[in-house]
């Protein structure tokens, strides 16, 4: 079949239609910029949300934070850290089957130097202390006797002793047979521990030693950050988190000290830090911690400072509420110390609907290609977990005389399940200042190599020289850091220009934000 249509390019068409001098007058035409969305940013964290806690804490964290002008954040995190101490070790979730979490928990808080960390941690741990001296009181007397009846066996066992060594003939039997009995008498008398809940500088050596002594129990609070750079091998020169990873988990831990071996069954740490923001990025630097998987078991908080914005003037808190946070506090300590069989916490029907809900939402959240937990699988994979654990804590709080007695609530679920929202949130923000998403760091690579040579317009090829590394190797690996750049407002993609005969196209254009170029708008 023939025609006499004669045949038409494309490029004769565009030309046809003045297709240049349309793209011409589009890049003329200037384009409105907004603010450019900074890297890394955001929506605005959520608030800690105190009243998922029954009315005890929640009065008196909040109280706390107003009369330090600090946010609520710190006071709530310092008091679940104060709930961990209490019942950590003490008290096991059965969530179902074999699934069983310990509510020990590791929560850390970043705060600016001069945010009144210490006072805040004074404030929420003094129960502590005052349950510490209360053990003691109680446990003291009994040390006094087994010392004394020590010394005493001691002595009668060194007497034997001698007289073993001189005895002679049919005689020499009977004293070594004495001597024996009187050395082991000295071995049957077993001096009570003194009770020790906190502490504050210690290395992770002396924590493990402490962590044996105290039945496998023992907590870490401090407003500082310096554990990490003494368990990075600050003083040894090499990394020890031994202690941090079996004592969160609740695995055995075994404990060489003082020239014997001591196995602990179910080590039971809680670990309470407020540090300096700065701590955040540097922590994911340090050998083995997030490779071992200690920054997943980390609960992160990065509350907003209100530095100059404070009241000169606060109100105090009430008397009545700090008595009642004390007197509940020092109880739930008092009450749960003396469980070597940890209290097993059962989620009622209705609350194991409720988890198995929220399970539901979570594992959608993991995938490595579309969800917004995927680039932190290590932390968000110990999320459910630490859910039912917060979920403990709560139940105990409200409990405080016999929680062992009741199962979980749905209410109480769901208010575990409102926190760990909070700190999701937060750990997201905790992770892009590690540089854990990866997307998010190609982004920044860009941006600082446009930074760096501040152009009005480039080319993707441009680009490539300018930002060639391991991290980009082909021209495709720009894309998706190009996309992120254009989204947030940084760079805008130029249309492209019509093909004007045979060959390679022309590389993608961008034109930069004039606050990062320099160019006048």
């Amino acid at each position: 079949m023939s025609t006499d249509r004669p045949d038409i390019s494309a490029d004769a068409i565009l030309h046809q239609v003045g297709a240049s001098e349309v793209l011409a007058k589009l890049h003329a035409r200037p384009h409105v910029w907004d603010t450019p969305v900074p890297l890394g940013q955001r929506a605005e964290l959520p608030p800690f949300p105190a009243h998922v806690f029954p009315a005890w804490v929640a009065d008196h964290m909040t109280a706390v934070a107003e009369e330090t002008q600090t946010p609520l954040d710190l006071a709530g995190c310092v008091a679940m850290a104060a709930l961990s101490t209490a019942a950590g070790g003490r008290a096991v979730v059965n969530v179902r089957g074999s699934w069983v979490e310990p509510v020990n928990l590791f929560v850390m808080v970043a705060m600016p130097p001069g945010s009144r960390k210490s006072a805040v941690f004074r404030d929420m741990t003094s129960p502590l202390r005052q349950a510490e001296k209360a053990l003691f009181n109680r446990v003291g007397p009994q040390i006094v006797e087994a010392e004394v009846s020590r010394r005493l066996a001691v002595e009668a066992a060194d007497k034997a002793a001698r007289a073993a060594t001189a005895a002679r003939g049919e005689a020499a039997l009977s004293a070594v047979a004495e001597a024996q009995s009187a050395a082991l008498a000295v071995e049957s008398i077993q001096i009570p521990v003194k009770p020790r809940l906190v502490a504050d500088d210690i290395t992770p050596e002396a924590a493990a030693s402490l962590l044996a002594e105290q039945g496998g129990r023992l907590a870490v609070l401090s407003a500082e950050g310096g554990i990490f750079a003494t368990v990075a091998g600050r003083y040894s020169g090499i990394p020890n988190l031994d202690l941090f990873l079996k004592g969160h988990a609740g695995d055995t831990l075994i404990v060489d000290r003082r020239g014997r071996t001591e196995h602990v069954e179910h080590a039971a740490l809680t670990l309470g830090l407020a540090v300096q923001p700065e701590i955040i990025a540097d922590i994911a630097n340090m050998p083995g911690f997030r490779g071992k998987g200690l920054l997943g078991r980390i609960l992160y908080s990065l509350p907003k400072s209100n530095v100059g914005y404070r009241r000169i003037d606060p109100p105090p808190v009430p008397q009545h509420v700090t008595d009642r946070y004390e007197t509940n506090l020092r109880q739930l300590v008092i009450g749960m110390h003396d469980w070597d069989d940890p209290a097993r916490l059962t989620l009622s029907p209705q609350a194991a609907e409720v988890f198995t809900a929220h399970r539901h939402r979570t594992e959608p959240r993991l995938r490595p290609d579309s969800g917004d937990l995927g680039h932190i699988a290590d932390w968000a994979g110990k999320f459910d977990g630490a859910v039912t654990r917060i979920a403990g804590l709560i139940h105990l709080a409200a409990h405080i005389d016999d929680g062992w007695r009741h199962p979980i609530t749905a209410d109480t679920m769901n208010a575990a399940a409102t926190l760990g929202e909070y700190f999701t949130a937060h750990a997201l923000a905790a992770f892009d200042s590690m540089g854990a998403d990866p997307d998010l760091e190609a982004a920044r690579t860009v941006h600082t190599w446009l930074e760096r040579t501040r152009p009005e317009r480039f080319t993707v090829r441009e680009a490539f020289r300018g930002v060639a590394s391991k991290r980009f190797r082909k021209v495709a690996d720009l894309e998706t850091p190009l996309d992120l750049l254009e989204q947030l407002g940084w760079i805008q993609r130029e249309p492209e220009p019509p093909r004007t005969g045979p060959g390679r196209r022309p590389s993608p254009a961008y034109t930069v934000h004039p606050c990062l170029s320099g160019a006048q708008q």
